[in-house]
């Protein structure tokens, strides 16, 4: 650890949340969302601290294959293994953060929350803050411990296809438990400004600010499902706000300057989605619509570690310009187990792409994937998958496309994938000859050979919550 810096290590208590209720509960709290993926509008953060009063903001940046790329960066570089744009973001932040006494959280920390940390406190020293608490969650890798969970009975068979674990053992490069709200409330209550998290739901980083305000018990379920119906809310950042609409997206006003979306949250469990005046972009019933049916299987069994949420009981109400109110939401008791998501590596893939002009322009293109694939075939290459689509015209309809007869252009693009890489590397040589003895009116070749790329397959499992613990660190500067 660094000079200057003190640190408490400690297991989450799994009980009522005591210090919270000995505090002076908050009447209304409002959380801001920053981002909703790694790589994702960069200036969003500092409108939400800039541009209006918030009491927290969320940042989420982890999706299932962000974690086996971390972990591939960590085996490379023992000081990566978090979102390094997070760091950018702290730099623009922190001064206005700390003036205002907003609290960020984020699952940013990735595979290496320790070390995102300590970037983090090197941008403060930067800036002369001192005094920062940093809160870190850890205890979601579980990586190492896979064999002896094995030998203990927790298999981790694949819990969509009943697959066997064996199956793709040597091949797992990560394996992440999904931890819930309660560790970031353990690091809320003793201090910490800023919370660094690993692998945990996106539902968690907004629940977690409401707990700790509100001083809910860990067995109000249908408080615990409103606060995990809003950060599903807002964990996609502006596609709740106007972006990615398919209603009346014409008429969403200055999506350049998007706002992205607030939940205005109460103890009652109520909360008003909204977002910063003046701001770009739209709240309505139908763009809260849209992104509550976002990445939903059973609506009513809606399962985080907090609780289970029934979907079908929230009700929306505009109250308001930009302001939809969200409430009647019920929740049942959460299951005995996490979610653990895992990633193995599965063989190589390589794309290429040529486009061909008018006329007859997907005539060509048609012309030049069955060359391309009668050339493989004469060389005996072995793939498990080979897919052409023909942009222009079906790589969003499929068979359903029409029109072929008026289309300027066509490109092209095929893709291979399989465990051979030499079968790889001579797929992108066959490519370019196709400029000369293919097709005529053909350009947009460049860059070279298409090189293969790893390919990462997922593998989701159950693990009983008795099996890991979270760990929580808090740090000052």
């Amino acid at each position: 650890m660094d000079g200057g810096c003190t640190t408490a290590a400690v297991r989450p208590a799994l009980t009522n949340i005591q210090a919270g209720k000995e505090r002076s509960m908050k009447n209304v709290i409002r959380i801001a969302s920053g981002q909703g993926f790694w790589g994702d509008l960069q200036r969003a953060p500092l409108d939400q601290v800039r541009r209006g009063p918030i009491d927290y903001m969320m940042l989420d940046y982890l999706a299932e294959v962000t974690m086996s790329i971390m972990q591939k960066q960590k085996l490379k570089d023992p000081s990566l293994g978090y979102a390094k744009d997070l760091i950018g973001v702290f730099d623009a932040i922190l001064p206005d953060i700390v003036q205002k006494g907003i609290k960020v959280i984020t699952n940013g920390g990735g595979v290496n929350p320790a070390a995102c940390r300590d970037a983090i406190f090197a941008v403060a020293r930067k800036h002369n803050i001192t005094g920062l608490k940093i809160g870190v969650v850890y205890g979601d890798d579980i990586l190492p411990a896979i064999d002896d969970l094995a030998s203990r009975g927790m298999m981790l068979d694949n819990m969509e296809t009943g697959e066997k674990l064996s199956a793709v053992r040597s091949k797992v490069i990560s394996a992440n438990v999904y931890f819930g709200a309660r560790p970031i409330v353990e690091a809320l209550q003793q201090g910490a400004q800023i919370v660094i998290t690993g692998r945990t739901t996106d539902t968690g980083l907004t629940l977690a600010p409401m707990m700790y305000e509100f001083g809910w018990s860990w067995d109000d379920w249908n408080r615990i499902a409103a606060g995990t119906v809003a950060g599903h809310i807002l964990e996609c950042g502006g596609q709740a706000s106007g972006g990615n609409f398919t209603g009346d997206w014409k008429n969403v006003q200055d999506l350049a300057h998007i706002g992205f979306p607030i939940a205005e949250a109460y103890p009652d469990g109520r909360f008003i989605i909204t977002k910063h005046e003046h701001t770009g972009g739209l709240v309505s019933a139908a763009t809260v619509k849209e992104q509550l049916l976002y990445e939903i299987g059973d609506p009513k069994n809606y399962i985080t570690p907090d609780c289970i949420a029934d979907f079908t009981s929230i009700r929306l109400k505009e109250v308001g310009p930009d302001r939809v109110e969200v409430f009647g939401i019920e929740g049942r008791p959460a299951t005995d187990s996490y979610k653990v998501s895992m990633s193995y590596f599965d063989g190589y893939t390589a794309f290429s792409t040529l486009t061909y002009a008018w006329p007859d322009a997907l005539e060509k293109a048609k012309r030049a994937d069955e060359i391309l694939r009668a050339r493989l075939a004469d060389m005996g290459l072995q793939f498990d998958e080979i897919r052409t689509e023909f942009l222009g015209f079906n790589s969003s309809f499929g068979p359903l496309a029409t029109g072929a007869e008026s289309l300027n252009e066509v490109m092209m693009r095929i893709g291979v994938r399989g465990k051979d890489k030499q079968a790889m590397e001579q797929f992108g040589r066959e490519i370019a000859p196709l400029i000369l003895t293919g097709p005529p009116s053909v350009t947009g070749f460049a860059g070279g050979r298409p090189k293969p790329s790893d390919v990462i397959a997922y593998w989701p499992a159950l693990l009983q919550k008795s099996a890991v613990t979270p760990i929580v660190e808090v740090t000052a500067l």
